[in-house]
């Protein structure tokens, strides 16, 4: 499909790896001109690299910590208008609740509620403005489908979900779409890293311990991040505007409800 994006300038967050660098460049192809954010700079410069090789679009890389005010700042300044957001960020560790004290859920908050909601504000009204914007929030399929251990990331990217299902409605007229895609398992470094942990544990190697989770799939195995990205391109595309305030699942079928 033509997506209708070419020309179309997009910051993306946490881009130099994972599903991230997968929506940077699945819109770098559609020839958007695309600013990417990460906090490591020989990393994210590589990715540039990698995406312009593989796309010919320019690509900004601006390294810093999205979740700060000075990070915002720097990525807002190299693309202070941009046609499409999409937002993301690390998810917090994984606990028991009564080990969280009032800092550990404040920095939780900034990073995957208050931090997408600052970016949604700085850039919305001139989306409005233009009559044209995509706004994407990568928050995770435990939005429906509650993970016990991951107390903080369940309750802050909730927070940002139901702040969202408000906004969406306000802008839609407009021709801004702001939607959700919620993760389940892709095959990323992060997988890798919790995946390694579990493999040490059990005795068995990281390449079981992963097909050993693709199993809880009905697709039966885990993502691949291109996917994901091919899936933030479509709710960007310039023929998506009638999709407003929805929060899509991309788990292989893993969460179970006859509706979503």
């Amino acid at each position: 499909m033509d997506t209708g994006l070419k020309g179309k300038r997009a910051l993306v967050c946490a881009a130099s790896k994972g599903l991230g660098r997968a929506c940077a460049m699945a819109l770098a192809r559609e020839g958007v001109a695309v600013t990417i954010t990460a906090r490591t700079a020989d990393v994210l410069e590589a990715t540039a690299a990698e995406i312009r090789a593989a796309t010919g679009s320019p690509v900004i890389a601006v390294a810093g910590d999205i979740t700060t005010e000075a990070g915002r700042a720097a990525a807002l300044a190299a693309c202070p208008d941009p046609d499409i957001l999409v937002n993301n960020a690390g998810g917090p560790p994984p606990g028991d609740f009564r080990d969280w004290d009032r800092d550990i859920w404040i920095k939780a908050l900034d990073a995957n509620m208050l931090t997408p909601i600052f970016l949604i504000k700085a850039v919305v009204d001139g989306m409005v403005a233009r009559r044209f914007g995509r706004i994407v929030n990568i928050t995770s399929a435990s939005v429906k489908s509650p993970i016990p251990t991951l107390g903080m990331s369940n309750g802050a990217r909730a927070g940002l979900t139901g702040f969202v299902a408000g906004l969406a409605r306000q802008v839609a007229r407009h021709n801004v779409t702001i939607n959700a895609l919620l993760p389940g398992p892709f095959l990323t470094d992060r997988l890798r890293g919790t995946t390694a942990a579990l493999a040490a544990k059990s005795g068995r190697t990281l390449e079981e311990e992963i097909a050993e989770r693709a199993k809880g799939t009905p697709a039966g195995r885990v993502g691949d991040p291109a996917e994901f990205g091919d899936a933030c391109a479509f709710l960007c595309a310039a023929s998506s505007g009638f999709i407003v305030g929805q929060n899509l699942v991309l788990d292989g079928g893993a969460f179970n409800s006859t509706m979503g």
